[in-house]
């Protein structure tokens, strides 16, 4: 696989992978609508409160992701578990969403080239089977009333992960080894958790020694693909059902996008990825407690 990456890397320039994201958005965007113009009747499609909270849950974990570059998924998925939504539909909403708000970053740090090609493929194509794996599990194999508790702990593990990375200091040069079977575990535990990618990929890339601008834009750019091919996964086993809390999560984070970007000029790296990580863990001991008690 690593030879694979490598080949890829000398022989495939970035700007088609620029225009393969735009295809895959575009095509995603006419198959949603196509579901749930076909799929609902006319009162399926009556707004209650509930969009407002998804909205509101895809406008902070937007906010979050704008500012630190990683963390949307924990912070989606944990709100949606913490409002009732089933761990299938949770997973399900935040990789669709993540599609439009991933894709939009990815190509953002395309044009900006902030993108090291050789640790693009490497994670990438790893990461994607990882998430179809994943996906798949959690649509169709997993129970997800007995699963929900699991991924609350899993969340509570990551948000302590991201704490811990907030300490830690990264070697003046790249140690990168094993970035296929990081991909492969990242992917992996996205799908199946809803949330992972970035606290795990980015921070292990920037641990190993890369430069922040360039392990943030590879892995942003490499979780597109993750989170489309899982959506296509999770689209051929769960219905539309959970279209409510898809759009509230994108028009939050459409919102939220720009915001983002002037918290990283108020508040240091460090602060915010602690306040995250205990925000994490909170919800997850919240839900824990729903679920057990």
């Amino acid at each position: 696989m690593k030879r694979i990456a490598i080949a890829l890397s000398e022989n495939v320039q970035m700007k088609f992978i620029a225009y393969a994201m735009i295809f895959m958005k575009i095509s995603l965007l006419g198959i949603l609508i196509y579901r749930i113009s076909t799929g609902l009747n006319g009162f399926d499609f009556q707004f209650d409160t509930k969009l407002l909270y998804y909205t509101g849950a895809g406008f902070l974990a937007q906010l979050v992701d704008g500012a630190l570059g990683m963390a949307y998924g924990a912070s989606c998925t944990s709100m949606l578990l913490g409002l009732g939504v089933p761990p299938a539909y949770a997973t399900a909403s935040v990789h669709t969403a993540e599609v439009f708000t991933t894709g939009v970053s990815g190509l953002s740090h395309i044009y900006f080239g902030n993108i090291d090609k050789k640790l693009f493929f490497r994670i990438v194509l790893t990461g994607v089977v990882g998430a179809m794996i994943g996906a798949y599990l959690i649509s169709d194999v997993f129970d997800g009333k007995m699963i929900k508790p699991y991924i609350s702990i899993y969340m509570i593990i990551l948000g302590s992960v991201i704490i811990s990375k907030a300490f830690k200091t990264r070697p003046t040069e790249p140690q990168n080894k094993n970035l296929g079977l990081l991909g492969l575990f990242g992917g992996f535990l996205d799908s199946v958790g809803g949330g992972g990618w970035g606290p795990l990929v980015t921070s292990n890339l920037i641990s190993k020694g890369n430069a922040p601008k360039e392990a943030i834009g590879t892995v942003n750019t490499a979780e597109f693909f993750v989170s489309f091919f899982s959506t296509g996964v999770f689209m051929l086993f769960i219905d539309i059902q959970a279209w409510q809390a898809i759009a509230g999560l994108i028009i939050g984070g459409v919102f939220a996008a720009p915001l983002g970007a002037f918290l990283v000029k108020l508040f240091k790296p460090k602060t915010i990825m602690i306040s995250v990580g205990i925000l994490v863990v909170l919800l997850n001991i919240w839900n824990l407690a729903k679920a057990w008690l």
